[in-house]
């Protein structure tokens, strides 16, 4: 039995976060004829690091400048998430993806101005963006994140 061929490719992105009325909120994109509701992310430019491929698609995907939080001393990272797709019995290889998630606070800029990948990009509730959430793995990254914040890791 051989094995189907496969590639694999990565991505990274982000949790961006706020205190508002003693609440946390955090940016979800969607594209709303299709259902999804997500976390901003995107594939690297040839030489990206992991990093600065989170900033730049978050960037790019929001509107918003963006900062990976590192208040509790370590590097942002919440996890990463895989999955598979793809692929097909004619030679079409099967992908293999890994996105890595940093923690991130806004410091600029407007949802309003965001690319034009999703039509509606917003700050959410953290509960109710949770429940919004297409992916139940990246709705497990949101609730790390709202944990870590939860806990005093990171401070308003």
């Amino acid at each position: 039995m051989s094995k189907r061929a496969h590639r694999e490719v990565w991505a990274a992105g982000g949790v961006v976060y706020r205190h508002a009325e003693g609440r946390i909120e955090v940016v979800l994109v969607a594209r709303t004829d299709e259902g999804l509701w997500a976390l901003p992310k995107g594939k690297p430019h040839a030489g990206e690091s992991v990093e600065e491929t989170a900033l730049r698609e978050v960037a790019e995907e929001t509107g918003l400048e963006v900062a990976i939080d590192t208040t509790n001393g370590e590097d942002g990272r919440i996890g990463s998430i895989r999955y598979r797709y793809g692929g097909s019995p004619d030679g079409i290889p099967r992908v293999r993806k890994e996105v890595h998630h940093f923690l991130m606070r806004a410091l600029g800029g407007d949802v309003a101005h965001h690319d034009h990948e999703h039509d509606l990009v917003g700050w959410y509730d953290i509960h109710e963006a949770a429940k919004r959430m297409t992916y139940s793995n990246e709705r497990g990254i949101v609730e790390r994140a709202g944990a870590l914040i939860a806990n005093g890791v990171v401070t308003p």
